[in-house]
């Protein structure tokens, strides 16, 4: 399968209302056929998402029923993930892994199963930079306690499902996405509107792999490529290593506000990832931390912009 091969094809993505499974969706929907899973709370998204050629399915991932769906995709683009709250471990572990399983063996895609994972599934380790050999740990615990564990083993149930049934298989832990449909500088530029402090790890700076979304669009058709049997796993992130505080600072040259940081230990660590392997596989990460961050408040706020700042 080449990279240009993301066309005539059946694909289904799940989690398809998220920040970065809808843009997917839309973009594949153009020259594929594209059907797309969620809970449709928001029946506005389900409607916007089926007016761009999305044809969607209301699923419960946690129920792990997906008999309303076809078993002859091509592709499949697994996003969906669960966050109980309050936290329930059980549920979670059922919604995440168990499901995935269930998902993979309803569909055995013929060409690829693509699971988006995290790297917060990486033992956090101060200011070190992860491969994809780097020791797994509860990362997470701090703000989302069962996150980290329910991606873990799910990516362990993904792993096994494509070796008991041979489907080429990619897992793809995914380090910080942001762009016009948000992202974690958009909550902060919200803080920051709103005169709330922003929590920073005391072991600072607080730095992450930042990824924009035009750059995950770029790069999937060939991380679906490098699925195989057994599965891969690549790190999904940039090239630019950018700390909350340096991207805060710069939210605040874009916009005239001033963040306000609350160091703390009950926040997360640093997640640096390198990304080697994503290179060889798909190519770099294009998109300027700078110049995304600019675009993704021309998109979302406007209004907040001062006349001219420098892109670097």
């Amino acid at each position: 399968m080449s990279g240009a091969d993301l066309r005539g094809r059946k694909i289904l993505v799940t989690g398809l209302t998220g920040q970065v499974a809808r843009p997917v969706a839309e973009q594949l929907a153009g020259e594929n056929e594209v059907w797309g899973i969620a809970r449709f709370s928001d029946p506005a998204k389900r409607s916007a998402l089926e007016k761009a050629g999305v044809r969607c399915e209301t699923v419960d991932l946690e129920a792990g029923d997906f008999s309303a769906l076809p078993d002859d995709f091509d592709v499949v683009l697994h996003f969906a993930v669960s966050r109980s709250n309050p936290p329930d471990f059980d549920r979670d572990l059922r919604a995440n892994a168990e499901a995935v399983g269930l998902l993979m063996a309803h569909t055995r895609p013929a060409t690829a199963f693509f699971h988006c994972s995290t790297t917060g599934v990486y033992e956090a380790a101060g200011q070190t930079v992860f491969t994809e050999e780097s020791p797994l740990g509860d990362n997470h615990r701090v703000m989302m306690p069962t996150y980290s564990i329910a991606k873990i083993s799910a990516e362990a149930v993904v792993r096994t499902t494509a070796r008991q049934l041979g489907i080429p298989t990619l897992i793809a832990r995914l380090n910080t996405p942001y762009g016009d449909t948000g992202g974690w500088p958009w909550y902060h530029l919200l803080m920051m509107k709103g005169g709330v402090p922003i929590p920073v790890h005391r072991d600072g700076p607080s730095r992450y792999t930042l990824l924009h979304q035009r750059d995950i669009l770029r790069t999937l058709p060939g991380l679906v490529r490098a699925a195989s049997v057994p599965a891969r796993i690549v790190n999904w992130c940039g090239s630019e290593h950018v700390a909350i505080e340096e991207w805060c600072a710069w939210l605040g040259e874009l916009t005239g506000l001033e963040p306000e940081f609350a160091p703390t230990e009950n926040t997360l660590e640093s997640v640096m990832t390198s990304d080697a392997r994503m290179r060889e596989w798909a190519g770099p990460a294009e998109v300027p931390w700078k110049q995304g961050i600019r675009e993704m408040v021309e998109a979302l706020a406007p209004e907040l912009l001062r006349e001219a700042t420098p892109a670097d």
